[in-house]
């Protein structure tokens, strides 16, 4: 009895803290089996290091990400800045050639 107990503990902490009912199932029914052999033990592990993976991300974005986002993100604005610069001067030596085309006709 105190087994099932301590599993729908699990179950309802980790409801209330935003996981899904279906991922909350699996991972109180893989911690419940563990005990009983190696791929339980796998699955366990997997669970608790998605869920590891999903703050670390959840964290990195609450502190608006790392440098090296940052950087990246500097290094597309620049790109896109400068792709637009050459289509802007792209377009203006067109219309500077129609304009003389036009006016020699």
């Amino acid at each position: 009895m105190a087994k099932r107990k301590q599993d729908d503990d699990l179950f309802d902490r980790l409801r209330e803290s935003g996981v899904r009912k279906r991922v909350a199932r699996t991972a109180t029914s893989a911690v419940a089996a563990a005990p009983g052999g190696k791929k339980a033990s796998k699955q366990v592990s997997s669970i608790a290091k998605d869920l590891r993976k999903v703050a670390g991300d959840l964290e990195d974005r609450a502190r608006r990400g790392p440098a090296k986002r940052k950087a990246s993100a500097k290094k597309g604005v620049a790109t896109r800045k400068r792709n637009a610069a050459k289509r802007s001067a792209a377009a203006k030596k067109g219309a500077r050639t129609r304009a003389k085309n036009k006016r020699t006709r």
